[in-house]
């Protein structure tokens, strides 16, 4: 009993405040401070490693849904990037003793070592309803507030996401090559080269992307989002695939442009943002979807094949099937909301999807994605030939 009087009396109060004014009241477990973002729920049971350090969180304030996060701590194999890029984490309830063979610290010792906030005991049930009902909304968090009418005023000038380029916070500053699970300074790539050299342009990569493409053979070059398409076609490429990220796409104006001048010279595969950046360089239009999808268990149908596939997602905006151009068409669709998860266009050696193939965390339903896109580089170096 003494035990957990004192665990009790040493929990920090903290808070979660949204734009419509609601507040939620919990203790803080892990960060001190404040911090704003778009509040957003994933409903994975597993995997709060991999989405920590998922490139595409950056900005926002994570609910779980699954009450009780932190069980099996945290390890060196499971990262998703180098570090931590949402701003803080709100769970019902964290489990502080971490129980397993795999884990070197916890999830609290790892938040701290980011300086992110982790807030525990508030009702994610209730918050969850209130973002599903209300939408997705900027939120600020905090541990040991002094008043909440301040936190509401800095809330209130917080931009939040709609408009903002968040992919250069996010993007590499340097030519890297994926070696053995992990990125290294590319130095000078050779002209010639005997594999598939797929050219990644990196708008907040997943490394399971990466691991992806490594384990089909193929040599991963992964490069800054602000190369231009004659900087890409000079490193010879058998294929580009254009990565997941952070934000709005509308505001991505240069890696558009990017993209558009990649169409029809080599092939292209486009993940999540990839998608959106796709469609936007042929020609449509994106929009921000009332609460996103963020989980592990979204029912997506290949119009293609016929499959339900179950996939990984994580995006708060889509593309608007209305705006598509005339030579795209169609390949999956989400059966929750029946907004579109997956483009082709044929006469410009491209298809994207919206979700994650690679999962991590999540389903394997759609590794094949990256077969095909195999099968397309290999069928486009033969023509070349």
């Amino acid at each position: 009993m003494e035990f957990k009087r004192m665990a009790v009396e040493k929990k920090r109060p903290a808070v979660a405040v949204l734009e419509d004014g609601s507040v939620f009241r919990g203790s803080a477990f892990a960060g001190q401070a404040h911090a704003c973002g778009e509040v957003v729920f994933n409903t994975a049971m597993a995997g709060y490693q991999e989405v920590l350090t998922d490139p595409s969180y950056s900005e926002q304030i994570l609910v779980m849904t699954y009450p009780l996060i932190g069980s099996y701590g945290i390890n060196d194999e499971d990262m998703e990037s180098r570090s931590i890029h949402l701003e803080g984490i709100i769970v019902r309830e964290y489990q502080q003793w971490p129980s397993n063979y795999r884990s070197s610290r916890s999830l609290a010792r790892y938040l701290e070592d980011h300086g992110k906030i982790g807030i525990e005991g508030i009702d994610t049930r209730a918050l969850t309803r209130r973002i599903r009902t209300q939408g997705a909304m900027r939120g600020i968090i905090a541990v040991e507030p002094a008043n909440i009418s301040e936190l509401k005023e800095k809330l209130r000038a917080y931009p939040g996401l709609v408009g903002r380029d968040l992919v250069c916070r996010v993007t590499g500053r340097e030519l890297l090559l994926w070696k053995n699970n992990t990125l290294v300074p590319a130095g000078v790539l050779r002209p010639v080269h005997t594999g598939l050299r797929v050219v990644v342009l990196d708008c907040g990569v997943k490394h399971n992307i990466l691991r992806s493409l490594e384990h089909l053979g193929c040599e991963v070059v992964v490069i800054p989002s602000r190369f231009s398409s004659a900087d890409i076609i000079a490193l010879n490429p058998d294929g580009v695939l254009l990565s997941n990220g952070p934000g709005d796409p509308a505001p991505l104006t240069n890696e558009v442009e990017t993209v558009r001048g990649l169409l029809g010279e080599v092939p292209v595969f486009g993940i999540c943002l990839g998608n959106q950046l796709l469609a936007q360089a042929a020609g449509a239009q994106t929009a921000k979807l009332k609460f996103g999808h963020h989980g592990v268990n979204q029912p997506v149908k290949n119009l293609l094949s016929g499959r339900v596939e179950i996939t990984s997602q994580n995006h708060g905006f889509h593309v608007l099937r209305e705006t598509l151009p005339a030579d795209a068409e169609v390949t999956h669709i989400n059966l929750n909301d029946n907004t579109l998860e997956g483009i082709r266009y044929p006469s410009r050696l491209a298809f994207s999807v919206q979700y994650h193939p690679e999962a991590a965390p999540g389903p394997h339903d759609s590794q094949y994605l990256f077969e095909e896109f195999l099968a397309l580089m290999r069928s486009r170096r033969f023509k070349a030939a």
